[in-house]
C-alpha cells in the first residue's frame, strides 16, 4: 500500500495540522484499501488522492463547534449505543411548518426523551411525483418551502445544545432526471452520461432484467427506461425519474464525497444511505448488497473519519436478515463501514406475534441471527415512513410448523381486517399477482386495532398491546424511532389521496400531519394520547436506567415455555436482563422452574418498579399484554 497523498498547504494551525494528519494516517488504509477494491490498485491512488484533498478542504472549513463535537464524540465513541437514546423520525412539513418552526417543538421532543431527530428527505426534489422527496435535483439545497441550508445549520445547532442530533437521509442509488448531471448527460456531455448506466439497445438491459426483481411493479414496472436525448435506455431501479448512478465510475465517488462533507459541516450528525443496497450492478443477480457496495461504503466512511469523525452512517437496507449484517461490516469490511442498520426483521415479527398471538415463529427468527458487531448499532422501530414488507423467511416458517407463503398471506389479510376476528385498519399497498405477496400500509394505532376499537374494553386492549409492542421494540437494545404520529395514537390519515402526487402511493395513509391539537391532552391519561405517549415516555426513562441496554451487549431469545410468551435476554456485566412479553389478550404463565433457573426469582420490573407476579402454583402469572423489563437488584 502506498503512504497517504501530501495534504494541500491550507494554513491551518499546528495543532489542527497534527490532528488532521494523525487522522489521515489512521484512515488511509481503509480508504486505499476500498478503493482498490472497486477501481484497481492504479486508480486507488489517484481517487484516493483526490478525496482526500476533498477531505482536508473540507476539515479547514468546519466550524469550530463541530470541531470540538468530532473531539467529543471520539472520546465516547459508544454514543449512539447509550441506553438513553430515542429517536423520533418524521417529515419536516407534516412535524412543523419548515425547518425554522422544528426549533420551536424541541421540547415536545425532550418529553418523549428523544435525543435522535430523523427528519425526511429535505433536499430539494423534482417538481410533481418525488417519491416521498427520494428524487433529488440539488444535495447543496433545501427544498424552498422548508427553508434555506443556513436554516438547516441553525437547526442543527439548536439540537445540539440539547444533546440531541439530527439525522438526514442522503439518496445514492438514483438522483431526479432533473438534477444537472442528468441534465448535462441529456445535453450530450460524455463525462456526465458516464454518470448513469445507458445502454444503446435492449440487449443488455434485457439480460438484466432476467434476475432483476421489480420495486413498484403496480406503477413502475421493469428496471429500464427510454430517453430519448440520450438515446439511450437509462437504469431507473425505482420509477423512471429515478436515475441509478454508476458508483463504477470513480468520479461519482468523488462527487458524493464533496455532498457527504457540505451536508456534515451543516451539523448533520447521521447519514441515512438511501437504497444502498442497490449501488452495484453485476449481470446474472439481483443487483443488491454486491460486495462492492460495502466497499464504497467503507471509503465514504473513512473519508468522514478524516474530516467529521462526529457523523455516522446509517445503512437503509431492507434485505433478507441472513444479508442484513454486511451492513453493519463482516469479514474484511468489519468496522469499517455503517454504524447503525434498520432492524425490519423486529419489526415483523412484532407484528406477527401480535396477530398470530405466538411467539414461536419470532423465537425462531430471532433467535437464528447471528449477532452484531459489538461496535454496531440497531435501529429498532415498530413502524416507519415506508409499507410493511411481510419478510418471512420460508426456513423459519417451516421451522416451526407454518409455510412462508401461507403466513405472509395471513399477515396481509390480518392487517388490512380482511382475516375474521382481525380489528386492523391498514390498507393493501403493492399486491404481486406472480408471488401473491402484499404489502401493508397503516399507522401503529390503526394497525393494532385503536382505529377500530368501538368500546372502552376494545379500546383498552388495543392501548395494550401496543405499549406491549413499544415495550419490545425499546427493550431490544440499539435505537428505538418513533414514527411520527405514533406517540399519539394517531389513525390513518383518512384525506390521504387528496393531496397532490399522493393518491398513487397509500403510504401517504400513515404519514399524517401530526395532530398539534390532539399532541395537547399527552398529559391526560385517560385519553388515548395520554396512555400512549406516558406510556413511551416511561418506558424512555426505565430505558435511559439501564445500563443493561447499552447497544453492545447481545440480545438472545431465550426457551419458549408458552406459545404467547416471549423471553428475550441480555447478559450484561451488571447482571442479567430478561424482557418477558405476553403477546395475547389472555393471561398466561411463566413457570417458575424457568424463572429460577435463570436466576431471576427476585427480579424486579424496571418500567414499574414491581415485584415478579407470582401466583399460588408457584409460577409466574403474566396478565394479557404484560411488558416486563426485569433485572435482579444488587445484594
Amino acid at each position: 500500500m502506498p503512504p497517504p497523498p501530501p495534504l494541500p498547504d491550507l494554513g491551518l494551525g499546528a495543532e489542527r495540522a497534527e490532528m488532521l494528519h494523525a487522522r489521515l494516517d489512521r484512515w488511509w488504509p481503509d480508504l486505499h484499501a476500498g478503493l482498490t477494491e472497486l477501481y484497481g490498485a492504479d486508480r486507488a491512488l489517484q481517487t484516493g488522492t483526490e478525496v482526500v484533498t476533498h477531505a482536508a478542504r473540507a476539515f479547514a472549513r468546519r466550524p469550530d463547534r463541530l470541531h470540538r463535537r468530532d473531539l467529543e464524540r471520539m472520546l465516547r465513541p459508544d454514543w449512539l449505543q447509550d441506553p438513553a437514546m430515542v429517536g423520533y423520525a418524521a417529515y419536516t412539513e407534516r412535524f412543523a411548518d419548515d425547518l425554522q418552526d422544528v426549533s420551536t417543538h424541541l421540547s415536545y421532543l425532550e418529553e418523549l426523551g428523544v435525543r435522535y431527530l430523523h427528519l425526511m428527505p429535505l433536499l430539494e426534489t423534482r417538481e410533481g411525483d418525488n417519491d416521498g422527496g427520494y428524487a433529488v435535483v440539488d444535495y447543496r439545497r433545501v427544498r424552498p418551502d422548508l427553508g434555506t441550508m443556513d436554516d438547516l445549520a441553525a437547526l442543527a445547532d439548536d439540537l445540539h445544545d440539547r444533546d440531541m442530533s439530527l439525522v438526514l437521509d442522503l439518496v445514492l442509488n438514483h438522483v431526479a432526471r432533473e438534477h444537472d448531471w442528468a441534465v448535462r448527460a441529456r445535453g450530450g456531455m460524455l463525462r456526465y452520461r458516464s454518470y448513469f448506466h445507458v445502454f444503446a439497445d435492449r440487449r443488455l438491459p434485457d439480460a438484466y432484467e432476467r434476475t432483476l426483481p421489480e420495486v413498484f411493479p403496480d406503477f413502475a414496472p421493469g428496471n429500464f427506461t427510454w430517453d430519448e436525448n440520450l438515446r439511450g435506455w437509462v437504469w431507473t431501479t425505482f420509477n423512471e425519474w429515478q436515475w441509478d448512478v454508476n458508483w463504477g465510475n470513480p468520479d461519482v465517488l468523488a462527487e458524493y464525497v464533496q455532498i457527504i462533507l457540505e451536508l456534515a459541516n451543516r451539523g448533520v450528525d447521521v447519514l441515512r444511505l438511501d437504497a444502498i443496497a442497490f449501488m452495484w450492478k453485476r449481470l446474472g443477480t439481483d443487483c443488491q448488497g454486491q460486495p462492492e457496495v460495502h466497499a464504497i461504503t467503507q471509503v465514504l466512511r473513512a473519508v468522514t473519519r478524516i474530516t467529521c469523525p462526529a457523523v455516522a452512517f446509517k445503512a437503509e437496507a431492507i434485505v433478507a436478515p441472513s444479508k442484513l449484517l454486511a451492513y453493519l461490516g463482516q469479514g474484511p469490511h468489519t468496522g469499517k463501514v455503517s454504524d447503525l442498520a434498520y432492524h425490519n426483521s423486529l419489526m415483523v415479527q412484532v407484528w406477527s406475534m401480535l396477530a398470530s398471538r405466538d411467539v414461536r415463529l419470532a423465537a425462531q427468527a430471532l433467535g437464528s441471527l447471528p449477532p452484531e458487531p459489538p461496535t454496531a448499532t440497531w435501529l429498532t422501530y415498530l413502524r416507519c415512513h415506508d409499507d410493511i414488507g411481510w419478510a418471512v423467511m420460508d426456513d423459519d416458517a417451516e421451522a416451526v410448523g407454518s409455510t412462508g407463503p401461507g403466513h405472509r398471506h395471513f399477515l396481509a389479510d390480518w392487517y388490512v381486517g380482511d382475516f375474521w376476528g382481525s380489528p386492523a385498519r391498514g390498507l393493501t399497498f403493492q399486491f404481486n399477482p406472480d408471488t401473491g405477496d402484499r404489502r401493508t400500509s397503516g399507522t401503529a394505532a390503526s394497525l393494532v386495532g385503536l382505529e377500530a376499537a368501538e368500546t372502552p374494553e376494545e379500546t383498552e386492549e388495543a392501548l395494550a398491546a401496543l405499549r406491549l409492542a413499544h415495550a419490545v421494540v425499546y427493550g431490544w437494545g440499539g435505537i428505538p424511532v418513533i414514527w411520527s404520529g405514533d406517540e399519539l395514537g394517531q389513525p390513518n390519515d383518512p384525506d390521504w389521496a387528496s393531496e397532490p402526487g399522493h393518491a398513487d402511493d397509500n403510504r401517504w395513509a400513515h404519514r399524517p400531519r401530526l395532530d398539534w391539537q390532539r399532541a395537547e391532552a399527552r398529559h391526560d391519561t385517560s385519553t388515548v394520547p395520554g396512555r400512549v405517549f406516558s406510556d413511551l415516555v416511561e418506558l424512555g426513562r426505565a430505558r435511559a436506567s439501564l445500563p443493561h441496554l447499552h447497544a453492545s451487549v447481545p440480545t438472545t431469545v431465550g426457551p419458549v415455555d408458552d406459545t404467547g410468551v416471549l423471553v428475550t435476554l441480555r447478559d450484561h456485566p451488571l447482571g442479567r436482563f430478561a424482557g418477558v412479553y405476553n403477546v395475547t389478550p389472555q393471561t398466561r404463565v411463566w413457570p417458575g422452574w424457568r424463572v429460577h433457573s435463570l436466576g431471576l426469582a427476585d427480579a424486579v420490573d424496571a418500567i414499574t418498579g414491581r415485584t415478579l407476579p407470582w401466583g399460588d402454583d408457584g409460577d409466574v402469572h403474566l396478565p394479557p399484554y404484560a411488558a416486563l423489563w426485569l433485572t435482579v437488584p444488587p445484594r
